[in-house]
């Protein structure tokens, strides 16, 4: 008997496209990252391949405050490796994990703030064909590399879209996922926000989490 396909647990449907898609404008980034991160929530990544178009319904992220942040890489100051997190709103800071797995960060404004917000899990949409719970497995799937190092989203080659799926209410949060480096304060806040319920998340927070909505 064939092994079950890794997406058979995610509804494509109820994450599907729904009505016309229009690209995020510099704008939407040129806001502080608490604003950010959960308004990134049901929005589409979408990156343009040679081998055809990959869409995700974000359902995960976590938001990274700037220097003052211990587990923000810009906690350490304006590096060749932060440059990107420390420029212009709406570009992509991509960085790598042991030497092999890719994330992938939004960089929020004002220009010159150092912060992000890093993308945890996608809802399959249009051309993935492996689950994208957790920052790695979103890159692998989406065909991201540190080639997108920089990239201006606002572009015609990787970029964030809404369409017209109904506001997403279900919101939860939770501190961030592997971060006990930067120190228990910094640790145990909840940054981390993502779709509750959502088969595509990476995991359930270790405690309770506390709900807000979308207005």
């Amino acid at each position: 008997m064939p092994a079950a396909s890794p997406l058979a647990k995610i509804s494509v449907a109820s994450d599907a496209l729904c009505g016309t898609c229009h690209k995020l404008d510099r704008s939407f980034y040129d806001r502080p990252v608490l604003t950010v991160a959960p308004d990134l929530l049901g929005r589409l990544l979408i990156h343009k391949t040679d081998s055809g178009i990959r869409i995700g319904r974000i359902v995960e992220v976590e938001a990274y405050l700037g220097p003052g942040d211990l587990a923000a890489h810009t906690s350490k100051g304006r590096t060749p490796r932060t440059r990107a997190m420390f420029g212009p709103p709406g570009h992509a800071y991509v960085y790598l994990v042991y030497g092999m797995h890719h994330c992938m960060n939004v960089v929020t404004g004002p220009e010159g703030s150092g912060t992000a917000v890093l993308l945890r899990a996608l809802a399959p949409v249009q051309g993935l064909d492996i689950v994208s719970n957790g920052p790695g497995r979103l890159c692998k799937s989406m065909g991201i590399t540190m080639d997108h190092y920089g990239i201006d989203l606002c572009s015609d080659a990787l970029w964030l879209a809404r369409d017209e799926a109904p506001t997403i209410v279900n919101i939860a949060t939770s501190p961030r996922i592997g971060v006990d480096y930067a120190g228990e304060e910094w640790a145990s806040k909840p940054l981390r926000f993502y779709v509750e319920g959502h088969p595509a998340i990476t995991r359930r927070p270790a405690k309770k989490a506390s709900h807000r909505s979308v207005l």
